[in-house]
């Protein structure tokens, strides 16, 4: 691989989420605060809604690790395709309740009552996040709505936050859950990154993973990238990855734009700006003026020379 060759510890732009890699956008940053606040004030659901790719399993994976470094019991379900009797096992499991497999349904939901209130005794909060909630089936939402009436005097004894795409709120606008949707008090939707959090996306990764030379990247590569991601963090990692890959092929020790239009004619999910500015024809020229406008790079016109 291409480790050595760019002199780095670990893979930058791998697309399983680790949390050492993780940029405080603007918008991730916002979510994150919403949800904080959110469960300090006990709120019974709080919703995070994203495109695919935008970040929302890493930011699950951020949640849990700041709440396991407070006083407070999680349970994650990054599967949420089950069914009622089976979320409320999960649930029982997670949280330290009596459990049997052979429990009937009532005397199920009674023991997680009765482990939620001595864990409210012990003033511990009881946080469930599930991701990719849009594929949760309607009967299991409702298992989880009618848990979250538990509560004391006070407060909640069980907070949910929920993580979906758009889908999720095509869902809960079905009139069979607007009771859920009347819970949600707090929501944030993801957005893909702005062009300054973009470079400090890929220079914060490179440099987490060791890399000596943080502009790796050229100026004109990293906006080529960017328009041909639409700011997308799950493309921008596969457009990064796959234009290291041509450089390490080629022997060359940076990237420039012959190597990141290579990396985008090879991805089908590229934004359409990435294809176009590929293409072998007359409309070659106004892609280096639109490209060179927006950038007032002068190495725009010299690295698609090298291609055409």
């Amino acid at each position: 691989m291409y480790l050595q060759h760019f002199s780095l510890s670990e893979k930058p732009f791998s697309l399983t989420p680790d949390t050492q890699l993780f940029l405080r956008s603007k918008s991730h940053q916002e979510a994150l605060n919403t949800i904080l606040l959110a469960l300090k004030y006990s709120e019974g659901f709080i919703k995070i809604v994203g495109e695919v790719g935008t970040g929302k399993t890493m930011l699950c994976r951020i949640l849990l690790s700041i709440l396991n470094k407070r006083d407070i019991v999680t349970a994650y379900v990054p599967n949420p395709w089950i069914n009622p009797d089976e979320i409320k096992a999960f649930i029982a499991k997670e949280i330290g309740a009596n459990y049997d497999e052979n429990m009937p349904a009532h005397e199920l939901t009674s023991s997680i009552y009765e482990r939620l209130l001595t864990l409210a005794g012990e003033k511990k909060q009881v946080i469930l996040i599930v991701d990719e909630t849009q594929t949760m089936p309607r009967e299991t939402i409702e298992a989880l709505r009618l848990l979250t009436n538990l509560e004391t005097e006070k407060r909640k004894l069980l907070q949910v936050v929920i993580f979906g795409q758009p889908e999720l709120d095509k869902m809960l606008k079905r009139s069979d859950l607007r009771q859920l949707k009347q819970r949600i008090v707090f929501s944030e939707y993801l957005k893909p990154l702005n062009f300054h959090d973009f470079k400090s996306y890929v220079r914060h990764r490179l440099r987490v993973c060791g890399a000596k030379n943080e502009a790796l990247f050229s100026r004109t590569s990293l906006l080529l990238i960017y328009l041909a991601s639409a700011g997308i963090p799950r493309l921008i990692n596969i457009l990064c990855h796959k234009s290291m890959m041509v450089a390490y092929g080629r022997g060359d020790r940076s990237i420039g734009v012959f190597h990141v239009t290579k990396a985008i004619s090879d991805t089908s999910e590229s934004h359409w700006f990435g294809k176009f500015v590929t293409l072998r024809w007359q409309f070659t020229w106004l892609a280096v003026f639109a490209a060179s406008v927006v950038a007032n790079y002068s190495e725009v016109t010299t690295g698609l020379s090298k291609i055409f």
